[in-house]
């Protein structure tokens, strides 16, 4: 029985405001800055426009509310699976209790992987955890580190094989390599909504797992085939 020295992860993030006109000023001017290239391409786009659209994707404007880790582990070519989450309305609490699992022992050598990881994730957690005033884990902090020496793996980039026009989203790649979809319930469009209106944070780390896991099934279809099956994940609990 051995770990895979790989540490599976997704994030879930929302707006620190919710609607356009709770935002403080100073910072709808920032945000209108920001896209003030895009606002004036098109007469009838507004900033208020980007914003519902945009503004949980963006480190400035938004927080983390969920992060969803899970290791794999193998035994005699049958794979399993624990996911564990930190979420909750405190965003700092949840980043330093995820970069104190990243600086335990056992995972010094482990590698981060996310679906668009490198684009999203990674960079959102360690921009998030600057604002905050904490200190990047090294797993995190990868300024001035050659590509191969940076611990993070992307099941979208090993999806691409170097082609970098190419996007896929990991619900299409759940069917193309007939995985249980992760979008069966909610999907990142609706997170903002679930977490302001409905104020169901259940939901979202629901939600957030499920991405986990699917990135941990994809992982392993690209590597070596191998499945993972539901009897084999279990979680830390909540």
């Amino acid at each position: 029985m051995r770990q895979l020295p790989i540490l599976f992860l997704d994030i879930e993030t929302v707006p620190e405001h919710y609607h356009w006109d709770e935002t403080p000023e100073h910072v709808q001017r920032l945000w209108a800055e920001k896209f003030r290239w895009q606002i004036e391409q098109k007469d009838e786009l507004r900033a208020e426009d980007i914003y519902n659209d945009k503004a949980g994707t963006l480190a400035e404007f938004s927080k983390v509310i969920c992060i969803s880790v899970a290791f794999l582990i193998e035994d005699s070519g049958t794979y399993s699976a624990k996911v564990k989450s930190f979420y909750g309305d405190d965003e700092e609490s949840i980043l330093k209790e995820f970069k104190a699992l990243l600086e335990t022992k056992s995972l010094q050598k482990h590698v981060l992987c996310a679906h668009n990881g490198k684009e999203f994730d990674f960079p959102f957690l360690a921009r998030r955890m600057l604002i905050k005033g904490i200190s990047l884990p090294l797993h995190l902090d990868i300024a001035g580190k050659k590509p191969w020496e940076v611990p993070h793996l992307d099941t979208m980039e090993m999806w691409r094989f170097g082609d970098y026009k190419n996007f896929t989203s990991i619900k299409l790649l759940a069917h193309v390599f007939n995985i249980p979809t992760p979008k069966d319930d909610i999907s990142g469009a609706d997170v903002k909504h679930v977490y302001y209106e409905e104020k169901n944070l259940e939901r979202i780390v629901d939600y957030c797992e499920k991405d986990t896991i699917t990135v941990a099934r994809l992982y392993l279809k690209m590597k070596s085939g191998a499945e993972l099956t539901p009897e084999n994940i279990t979680s830390a609990g909540r």
